[in-house]
């Protein structure tokens, strides 16, 4: 290998891994500039699967305009990304394997190469890089050098993404936290100072005048204002995402993405029925089962395996999280499902955990 073009490869792999722990939001772009600065291309694009992952890739980064494109699951680039195996083509336009399915945005070009992006647990998607029609094609050395790039850069992004999954569990056991404690001390003292509030008033009786008694009602209202705001900032803190909360579809495929980033394998999640229209209350206590369930899961059972079933019928919404881990250990404390338990109970539902060394299946499910 030149060593000019080894020295390159060298140092934007070491600037990426860095970024990968300091700045992942900004890998990926990170990542498409080096490739074209390496390949000496007129363009570099990080191509990911989708989150149906039927082999579709979409383009997520370019080194330099910004470029919106679907890429077939027969193109090339998928081709790489399910295979391992990079491709090069001296037209992308005319060769046969790839010009059926170059996207519009990227006809102007001619000399390609594409590279598996990723690693081996871990596929990503694929790396790729554009040279100018009037530009001579890509050499083998340069593919290879690209492939092995593409893999090291691949390990920066898993890196980054356990990071910043490592990061939002953290945020989410804080609030989670904040949330017990509001829940469990502030409110309950709140009201059990309404409580001596009113006996203070009913032994005082007839004793307090009328504006004495005003006062006494004041403050009880004062209490119970501020135990409803202290309950709604608890769901808040208890939502994914207070802003998108209504979503529950998308956040409960969310729930499932960052499980599947500390589990290390991820969770088949099936739902069946219409989730849109949920009531507000029962799509936040559905997110907070599911948060829940996986978060025993991670925590405690040690699975490889993780069934979770979401359905929507004319009746009921229904959550299912199953496990073949080790089920629940003694002394570990169940807190937040009696939580689940009691919402399930307030909205006349039904909750019910089935716990043996074989695995753990938790049921919660709501008339809607």
């Amino acid at each position: 290998m030149d060593p000019s073009l080894a020295r390159r490869v060298l140092v934007a792999s070491t600037e990426i891994t860095s970024a990968a722990l300091e700045d992942p939001e900004n890998v990926l772009r990170l990542v498409v500039e080096a490739a074209a600065e390496i390949a000496d291309a007129d363009l570099g694009l990080a191509m990911l699967a989708t989150e149906d992952d039927d082999g579709t890739l979409t383009v997520e980064a370019s080194s330099g305009e910004p470029i919106v494109a679907t890429l077939s699951p027969r193109s090339a680039a998928a081709k790489a990304a399910r295979t391992g195996v990079p491709v090069m083509a001296d037209d992308v336009t005319n060769d046969p394997r790839t010009a059926p399915y170059v996207p519009p945005p990227l006809r102007v070009y001619g000399p390609f190469a594409v590279a598996p992006f990723g690693t081996s647990d871990r596929k990503i998607g694929a790396l790729a890089v554009y040279r100018r029609r009037d530009k001579p094609p890509f050499t083998q050395e340069t593919v290879d050098v690209l492939t092995a790039f593409a893999a090291q850069a691949g390990l920066a992004v898993v890196l980054s993404e356990g990071f910043t999954a490592r990061q939002r569990v953290a945020v989410y056991e804080e609030r989670e936290r904040i949330a017990r404690d509001l829940h469990d001390v502030i409110i309950q003292r709140l009201y059990g100072a309404g409580v001596q509030i009113n006996l203070l008033q009913r032994r005082l009786g007839k004793k307090l005048d009328a504006g004495q008694r005003a006062r006494i009602e004041e403050a009880v209202d004062l209490v119970d204002e501020t135990i409803a705001e202290v309950r709604a900032t608890v769901r808040k803190l208890r939502n994914t995402d207070p802003a998108d909360s209504a979503d529950l579809h998308d956040s409960i495929k969310a729930e499932v993405r960052t499980a599947g980033e500390l589990l290390g394998f991820a969770p088949r999640l099936h739902v069946a029925g219409d989730l849109a229209n949920v009531p507000r209350k029962h799509a936040d206590d559905a997110r907070a089962a599911l948060r829940e369930a996986l978060s025993n899961v991670v925590r405690h059972s040690g699975a490889t395996n993780v069934q979770i079933d979401v359905r929507r019928d004319e009746k009921h919404l229904l959550l299912r999280v199953a496990d073949n881990g080790c089920g629940i250990p003694s002394g570990v404390t169940q807190r937040g499902l009696r939580h689940l338990a009691e919402r399930a109970k307030s909205a006349s539902g039904d909750f019910r955990v089935v716990s043996s060394p074989n695995g753990t299946t938790l049921t919660w499910s709501v008339p809607v």
